[in-house]
């Protein structure tokens, strides 16, 4: 395999080769000297008719124009001296005229034609000429054959050599050919083989013929006679080899040409050939022939060599033969030799690379004349397969001959060697534009001629071109673009160069859009008179002018009116059957074609079949044959028979029978009593035909009924009754008239004869006085004036059931939990059933629970479960824990329930609790919230108490770490203290008893707002900028770890409300996607409109600006202007406080209007005594401190006005506080410090803007304040009062 894949990559590089010779090879323009090129010369075999004049090639080119001459066997041949012989005009094609009688044999032989200028000679090939012949076979006696049966049989064919070698076939007196088989063969020699001889193989005309190709002639063998003897029959053997025989043998073939390997074996079963190569796989481009006799391996290469085995199997044994299989090769080339154009003092080489096995030897000659009696040049040097020239000079130009030849053939080239010295000319017409599409490789010409070869540079709008992706410059000249895309359009130059001049050229590039077919043609099946429309639509370059046809059939469109070819369609009108065929849709451009075709296909609902007879007719059967009609295209599926009763139902037809479509025929099963008339419907994938005309009436016999009724049952309808039913026969099943029913009937088991009781043509018959629900035999027999029906098969019916009589004994309770209990009980005897049993009923019912302090429920209903058939156990599931149940069984048949058991009580122990009935928080506080649940509405035993488990809830709505608490069971309300303000909190509360704990009930709540955080504003329509996170209740108790609660529930979840000193704080859950969502509010029982704030995408909202001591509702809506549906939460109410209670107002203490009084005084003091100081020119106390200190954040007066700077607004003190001791840090952990270190938090828990615990003045000069707009930069904080005091002491 590896061989053979070296082989296919040297054919592939040489190929390569060979097409890089033909890209480069240079071409002199015929206006400049050159020696002579053999351009066409005749096959080196040349094999003529007599009948027609032998034809020479010999064609050559140069400058100035070559002169010819011939050789014949090695010498000169004169044309003058033989007026047969004709040289062609300006060429070297002899033309032997041999027609004329002249005998032909006479110019057969060697030719070589030689073509000679100034400035070299070229030789051909050499042509052997040959007639073709066509033999006689010679006489021969009459050939008669006598063979044993079994035995095998050579039969010769030896026709007489031909030129070519003749056709063998074998056949008959008639020109029948031989019937060939595994068993019989004909061998490439022409013999014809058999492996063993049959008495059938006994004939008189075994022929061979022989047909020569060439002369168009077939000669005959005499006819061999066989006679298959069975005197004494040869035996069955195993295989043996006819041909080649031995046990090896060898063949050579030559490399390139058709391998062909032949094994013919004999043996008695006709033994199977099989063919192995050994040591590895017979090449994948083999093929047998003959019956597998025969191998043939096309293009051998070296691989193909070795050993073949042929291996010939029956069941008796195997045989094999191994054939050595040699590949030698005749010289072929690697490299030939090329054309050297070279401008004086150049240097050149030619080089003879070839192959083949044996080595072929390598002769150079120049001008024809062997290299070594040529003249010697000292510019000229030879090396086995290679000539150096150097330093040439004009007028040494020539042409040299390569010869390479071994045993099997020779190869020979011609190369000359033109020595000129020429500027450089483009022979590429100017100007030329080459149009591409998109996606294929351009190649743009410069073919260029001149010595020394120009040098080629391109450029495109006068940038130059590198050799490399996606441009590739060729040896020759071309510029190839590999992908060609539009970006590649515009105008090219190359330009020639050598040391004699330079020449340039301009071509042009266009990149056109490919044309695509975006919608082919469908397969259309239509049916005969509608519209058949084929869709053709198209993409194209605009620049190209497309044209669409329509064929039909590789044909034009008939010239129909029906047909009509639209822009992108073609439309057939009211389709007939002549309009099936193939459609294609070509759409041209002068650059590229696309075509795509469909077929159509006319069909029609089938014809009606026709012709209808009634054949072999009997008593019960009848065959029907028909005629089919047209099908039209769609093949018929089947045929459907249809009869009408005249008798019974005239005027209504009946499906019979269905055939298939492949059968006009069938035979129809009848039935007596019956007027036939039938006829026959075609149906195909269309539809169904017409009906055929009706066959001829086809009446039967009366007779005996075939089958009894069906459906036989006996039931009883009530006590003491047996009603029996039937489906009653039809008109074409009674087969007579007078038709009865005798209807039998006897007790099951009980030793009496059959009661009977014959009744008119009807369905039921009721019989009276029976026992209760016992068994009963049936029958129902069908009776006519012809006879009764067949004996009727027994059916088994009851008579009427009655009420159970007892009822289930034994009753047992397992209880197994609290809320599964196991019955077991004794089944009733069968006979106080009375009747079909369903099974047993069990009837249970929760009387009270087991809690002492439980107050007696309300009696709650009874329930049932119902276990079918005849059991004796039950599982009663979904009973209520630690309850008090009474149970009783009644058995059930189809008449209804039987009496009910004993009541029996039994108890079901504790299981775990419910959910807490509710769980509310209330009072929200800063830092606390109340709970209060109730206990569960099914405590499900003894309540042990309660636990507790909440976490917090951050802005991301992740859930913080849980706490647990545990509650006493008298416990409902607890004060959940130490928590932070601002923050959702998620309760989880589930109750216990001692059997564990019950589901959870789960709740949300805020702690109040703490308005010392910054709160961004709320501007009317808009809802804080960083809004709380929606949540929603969770059933289960989440993991520690934080993880993102899920968004569950409604439009809207909890709603929550808090009051602060600044407004009210409404929160909320929001899982909707409305488009607005506002917070409305009004005064409660006032007639005003409700008033509304915009709160887009936050979940809390505070509502300011309320009156104290007012009580408001409020509600929270989403709207969407698109849907009319409105989404509301319940209105809640909100009472705001006349007073706020926890902040004192230190404005009212006595202390502070002290205080404030000597602070006024002190700065009236300081500002009398500047004024002194100024006056004066010196520095004042207090300016001598302020200098000493240089205390930045202490502020001088302002000079123009002698005031102090402003105190720092509100504004500034909310983007820059420190908090209180004790108090939260922001939710970034961070805490940002005044620019200066002397602070009101150095005297007290200021900061914050809020006011303390105990009501200090400390926050009252955080109030908002307008910062003056003409504070310029005096002071980048204003000071508060107590700082502004410290700075003077």
């Amino acid at each position: 395999m590896e061989r053979h894949r070296k082989w296919t990559l040297g054919i592939w590089a040489y190929l390569l080769l060979v097409l890089e010779h033909l890209t480069i090879a240079l071409e002199v323009p015929l206006d400049l000297p050159q020696p002579p090129t053999i351009t066409l010369q005749s096959p080196k075999d040349y094999i003529f008719d007599p009948r027609e004049p032998i034809v020479i090639h010999c064609e050559a080119k140069g400058k100035p124009h070559p002169s010819f001459s011939w050789t014949r066997n090695g010498t000169h041949f004169d044309i003058e001296k033989d007026s047969k012989v004709t040289m062609k005009p300006n060429s070297g094609t002899l033309v032997i005229d041999i027609i004329s009688g002249e005998k032909a044999e006479a110019y057969e032989g060697t030719y070589q034609c030689t073509a000679h200028n100034d400035h070299g000679t070229a030789v051909s090939n050499n042509i052997v000429i040959r007639q073709s012949r066509s033999p006689l076979w010679s006489k021969e006696k009459d050939n008669k054959i006598a063979v044993q049966l079994g035995n095998s049989l050579v039969l010769q064919c030896r026709p007489p050599a031909g030129l070519p070698p003749p056709i063998i076939m074998w056949m008959d007196n008639n020109l029948q050919r031989l019937s060939l088989s595994p068993r019989v063969s004909q061998a490439l020699n022409g013999d014809l083989y058999f492996s063993n001889v049959l008495l059938s193989d006994t004939r008189t005309d075994y022929i061979c013929y022989a047909r020569f190709p060439r002369t168009q002639t077939i000669q005959q063998k005499q006819p061999i006679s066989v006679t298959v003897l069975e005197n004494s029959p040869i035996g069955e053997r195993k295989p043996g080899f006819m041909m080649p025989l031995g046990p090896t043998s060898t063949q050579m073939v030559l490399k390139g040409e058709t391998l062909v390997l032949e094994c013919v074996a004999e043996g008695l079963p006709t033994p199977s050939i099989m063919w192995q190569k050994d040591g590895g796989e017979i090449s994948k481009s083999a093929s047998f022939h003959n019956f597998n006799k025969t191998l043939n391996i096309s293009d051998v290469t070296e691989a193909d060599a070795g050993n073949y085995r042929c291996v010939a199997n029956n069941n008796l044994g195997s045989a094999s033969h191994i054939i050595k299989v040699t590949v030698k090769a005749a010289p072929f080339w690697i490299s030939a030799p090329r054309n050297l154009i070279l401008a004086p003092n150049e240097t050149g080489i030619l080089t003879c690379r070839v192959s083949g096995e044996p080595k072929p030897k390598i002769s150079w000659f120049v001008n024809g004349v062997p290299l070594q009696n040529a003249p010697s040049d000292r510019s000229r040097k030879v090396e086995d397969d290679t000539v150096i020239l150097s330093n040439v000079q004009t007028g040494t130009s020539a042409v040299y001959q390569c010869n390479a030849s071994n045993e099997f053939g020779y190869v020979l080239a011609n190369a000359f060697v033109n020595v000129l010295a020429e500027p450089p000319r483009v022979l590429t017409p100017p100007n030329r534009i080459y149009q591409v599409i998109t996606n294929n490789h351009a190649l743009l010409d410069c073919a260029s001629f001149g010595s020394p070869t120009p040098i080629i540079t391109w450029f495109k709008d006068r940038q130059s071109i590198k050799n490399g992706d996606p441009y590739v410059i060729h040896e020759n000249g071309t510029l190839e673009i590999h992908v060609a895309q539009p970006l590649n359009t515009g105008k090219y130059t190359c330009i020639a160069t050598n040391n004699l001049g330079i020449k340039e050229n301009h071509v042009f590039l266009e990149v056109k859009e490919p044309t695509r077919i975006l919608k082919q043609p469908e397969y259309k099946v239509v049916q005969r008179g509608m519209k058949a429309v084929f869709e053709c639509k198209v993409k194209h370059d605009p620049t190209l002018i497309p044209t669409m046809t329509w064929l039909k059939d590789s044909a034009a469109l008939p010239d129909d009116g029906r047909f009509v070819v639209e822009k992108e369609s073609l439309v057939i009108k009211d389709v007939v059957d002549g309009d099936e065929g193939t459609y294609a849709c070509h759409m041209n451009t002068t650059l590229d074609h696309d075509s795509a075709s469909a077929m159509l296909t006319v069909v029609e609902r089938p014809d009606p079949p026709a012709d209808l007879e009634l054949t072999g007719q009997a008593e019960r059967s009848v065959e029907l044959t028909w005629t089919p009609g047209d099908e039209h295209n769609s093949p018929t599926q089947k045929f459907i028979v249809q009869y009408e009763d005249l008798l019974h139902l005239p005027g209504v037809w009946v499906n019979l029978t269905e055939v298939p479509g492949t059968s006009p025929t069938t035979q129809l099963n009848l039935s007596p009593y019956v007027y036939y008339s039938f006829r026959v419907v075609a149906v195909n994938g269309v539809g169904y035909s017409d009906p055929s005309q009706p066959s001829r009436q086809y009446r039967t016999n009366p007779a005996a009924p075939d089958v009894n009724p069906s459906d036989v049952k006996g039931e009883g309808s009530e006590p003491g009754n047996l009603v029996i039913t039937w489906t009653p026969l039809t008109g074409l099943q009674s087969n007579g008239p007078g038709l009865e029913y005798s209807v039998q009937w006897k007790q099951k088991d009980v030793e009496e004869e059959w009661s009977t009781k014959t009744v008119a043509n009807v369905s039921m018959f009721v019989l009276s006085g029976t026992p209760t629900y016992v068994p009963y035999e049936i029958k129902v027999q069908a009776i006519n004036n012809y006879g009764a029906g067949p004996e009727p098969d027994v059916a088994l019916g009851y008579s009427g059931e009655d009420l159970p009589l007892t009822a289930p004994d034994s009753v047992q309770i397992m209880v197994h939990n609290s809320t599964v209990a196991e019955v077991h009980w004794e089944p009733v005897s069968s006979p106080s059933v009375r009747g079909k049993l369903q099974g047993y009923k069990v009837y249970y019912r929760r009387e009270r629970g087991l809690h002492e302090a439980e107050e007696e429920p309300q009696p709650q209903p009874e329930q049932f479960l119902l276990f079918s058939g005849n059991r004796s156990e039950g599982r009663l599931p979904g009973l209520q824990p630690y309850s008090l149940y009474q149970l009783h069984i009644k058995v059930l048949n189809s008449k209804g329930e039987g009496p009910a058991s004993a009541s029996k009580p039994f108890e079901t122990p504790e299981g775990v609790p419910g959910p807490p009935s509710y769980l509310n928080a209330v009072q929200p506080s800063l830092d606390s919230l109340t709970l209060e649940w109730g206990p569960p509405q099914r405590n499900n035993g003894r309540l042990a108490g309660y636990t507790l488990k909440y976490q917090p809830v951050n802005s991301t709505s992740e859930l913080g770490p849980i706490k647990e608490m545990t509650f006493l069971a008298n416990e409902t309300t607890f004060v959940l203290s130490n928590l932070n303000s601002s923050m959702l909190y998620k309760f989880y509360l589930s109750a216990k008893t001692i059997k564990g704990s019950g589901p959870d009930i789960s709740q949300e709540a805020f702690t109040a707002m703490d308005t010392t955080h910054t709160q961004p504003p709320v501007v009317t329509g808009k809802g804080p900028t960083t809004p709380p996170h929606p949540t929603t209740p969770i059933s289960q108790p989440p993991s520690p770890t934080a993880h993102k609660a899920p968004p569950l529930g409604p439009v809207f979840g909890n709603v929550n409300t808090s009051v602060s000193e600044d407004g009210a704080v409404i929160s909320w859950e929001y899982f909707g996607h409305h488009k607005n969502v506002y917070v409305e509010y009004i005064v409660e029982n006032s007639k005003d409109d409700w008033k509304k704030e915009l709160v887009n995408g936050s979940h809390s909202h505070m509502l300011k600006g309320l009156k104290p001591g007012s009580t408001y509702k409020v509600r929270v809506v989403a709207r969407d202007p698109a849907v009319p549906t409105v989404h509301s939460t319940e209105e809640l109410t909100v009472a705001v406080p006349a007073i706020a209670n926890r902040q004192v107002d230190i404005a009212t203490q006595g202390w502070f209007i002290g205080l404030m009084c000597a602070i006024a005084l002190l700065i009236l003091v300081l500002l009398i005594v500047c004024f002194i100081k100024r006056n004066k020119g010196g520095k004042y106390p207090v300016k001598e401190k302020e200098d000493a200190h240089q205390d930045p954040e202490i502020q001088p007066m302002k000079e123009d006005d002698g005031t102090f700077g402003e105190y720092r607004s509100m504004e500034s003190d909310t983007e820059d506080h420190k908090p209180l001791k004790g108090s939260r840090t922001p939710s970034n952990g961070t805490v940002r410090r005044d620019e200066s270190d002397d602070s009101l938090v150095d005297y007290g828990e200021g900061g914050d803007g809020q006011f303390n615990e105990d009501g200090s003045f400390i926050g009252q000069y955080s109030g908002k304040k307008e910062r003056d707009t003409h504070e310029g930069n005096e002071s980048s904080e204003a000071p508060s009062p107590v700082n502004a005091m410290n700075s003077f002491v």
